[in-house]
């Protein structure tokens, strides 16, 4: 069982950003006269910085700062929320302690770049408890691809078929199943339905759920 590895992403699935990363990203858009609002955040769940800014560009081109300035913009915003304002969601903690105190092979696998990984484990508390962080800014390309998934395995020095993924995101999912992993998925509340879901190989309300013999049982299917 110890050959088993467990891969968290980051936002939405440890820490609560993502009403944080669309309040930054209303902010920053709305000053560009991007008429962003709070509802429309859900269509670039899961993207990187830089794609998240190209694709409003895509919709709404502004003049003045280039794409990248705004994106620094974004996650200096970020940043400073998740240092003052950062919660971490309903059982994350635990289930992180809760693998490291198995002595599974643990990792993380973010879209977000490295600097705002330390700020939030920084937060959580969670400094020293991961063999591996991976972020996708360093991939050619971001999830929904596989890239930083595969990465992370190889890093591990664990097969991607003896990973379990725990996503929160559609193109989350897609990007763990695409590297041929198990994905535990926890969706926020309004996703819950969304059909796509379908591929995950379990849906939770909640990490709040996973326990050490739920856990096992999970492995061992």
């Amino acid at each position: 069982m110890l050959d088993i590895a467990t891969i968290f992403d980051m936002d939405g699935v440890l820490i609560d950003s993502e009403p944080l990363w669309c309040r930054a990203e209303v902010e920053v858009f709305n000053n560009l006269g991007v008429p962003l609002k709070e509802s429309m955040c859900s269509q670039t769940m899961g993207l990187r910085t830089s794609e998240v800014v190209s694709y409003w560009y895509a919709h709404f081109p502004w003049t003045g700062a280039n794409q990248s300035a705004v994106a620094e913009r974004i996650l200096s915003r970020v940043g400073e929320l998740v240092a003052t304002e950062g919660k971490p969601m309903p059982g994350a903690v635990e289930a992180v302690q809760l693998c490291r105190r198995m002595h599974l092979p643990l990792a993380l696998a973010t879209s977000s770049p490295i600097h705002l990984v330390y700020l939030v484990l920084k937060r959580l508390g969670l400094q020293d408890a991961f063999d591996v962080l991976s972020s996708a800014e360093t991939e050619e390309f971001g999830k929904p691809h596989p890239a930083v998934y595969l990465t992370t395995a190889r890093r591990l020095g664990v097969h991607p078929s003896k990973c379990v993924a725990v996503e929160d995101s559609i193109r989350g999912m897609m990007s763990a199943k695409s590297a041929g992993m198990r994905c535990i998925v926890v969706p926020a509340a309004e996703e819950r339905e969304n059909p796509q879901f379908s591929a995950a190989d379990i849906l939770l309300d909640s990490l709040e759920a996973i326990d050490r013999a739920w856990l096992e049982r999970f492995i061992n299917l």
